[in-house]
């Protein structure tokens, strides 16, 4: 890892590297579906799960993406903390159910 372990670098800090081109990153596509209740504003946004990995109550997480499961069934890609062991948090990242799953805020 001598160096920054990725070749000579040559010698360019990387806060002043720059993309080829110049120009700003293309937007990111919203998707094409979505569950009923869910605004498409941000390909991230701020949810509840019903029903955390580790049984408490419901937890705020982050839903990162939807897939279509089923005709009509959705489920969410969401990463959020529970409590796996007495005292140790960890983060959590599955697939859940969209009907387990509610939109936080506005």
């Amino acid at each position: 890892m001598a160096r920054g372990g990725y070749g000579s670098g040559s010698g360019i800090p990387l806060r002043d590297r720059v993309r080829a081109g110049g120009s700003p990153a293309a937007p990111v596509d919203r998707p094409s579906y979505e569950p009923e209740g869910f605004s498409v504003d941000s390909p991230a946004r701020h949810c509840w799960v019903a029903v955390p990995v580790d049984g408490s109550r419901p937890s705020p997480g982050l839903l990162l993406e939807w897939r279509k499961v089923e005709r009509g069934r959705f489920e969410g890609l969401v990463v959020y903390a529970a409590q796996l062991r007495p005292g140790r948090w960890s983060t959590v990242t599955e697939w859940v159910p969209a009907e387990l799953l509610t939109q936080a805020g506005p």
